[in-house]
């Protein structure tokens, strides 16, 4: 029986921690399998992504290998991110085609950013299949020091 919202806290703290334990013994348990040996989607065919917090701006490094800035769209509003993309794979013209492993793959991912970004001053790059996107904070998110009199 639960008595508190400090067991729901328990008894995820516990999985989180089963889970960082399982993740230490088989590292590609959560990835998903193909036959194809390159790039991997996530399991839910959107690229693998990570937020990072650095106190007056959010990074957001996406990883798009094979991508170019043309098959990546891009939408903030508030603290809404939209990732959306295609990756086209296309044959070299005059070639016949007796193997391919690459695959078409399009993506829609959404993220909630943890505080309001201010859009005008958003900075995105594309360099190495990594998509970064420096998103600075909206002044209304920044923390303020208060003086006392």
């Amino acid at each position: 029986m639960w008595t508190s919202i400090g067991d729901f806290d328990n008894m995820f703290r516990a999985m989180d921690l089963l889970r960082n334990r399982m993740n230490r013994v088989f590292p590609d348990l959560d990835r998903s399998f193909s036959d194809d040996f390159g790039y991997r989607l996530a399991a839910d065919g959107s690229p693998r992504t990570n937020l990072y917090d650095s106190g007056d701006h959010f990074v957001v490094v996406a990883e798009v290998p094979g991508m170019t800035k043309d098959d990546i769209d891009v939408k903030i509003q508030g603290n809404y991110l939209e990732l959306s993309g295609s990756r086209k794979i296309k044959s070299p013209e005059g070639y016949k085609i007796h193997r391919t492993e690459s695959t078409t793959a399009t993506f829609t991912r959404s993220f909630t950013i943890p505080s309001d970004v201010d859009v005008e001053k958003v900075d995105a790059s594309l360099q190495n299949g990594l998509l970064t996107l420096k998103l600075p904070k909206a002044e209304a998110a920044k923390p303020k020091q208060i003086n006392i009199s």
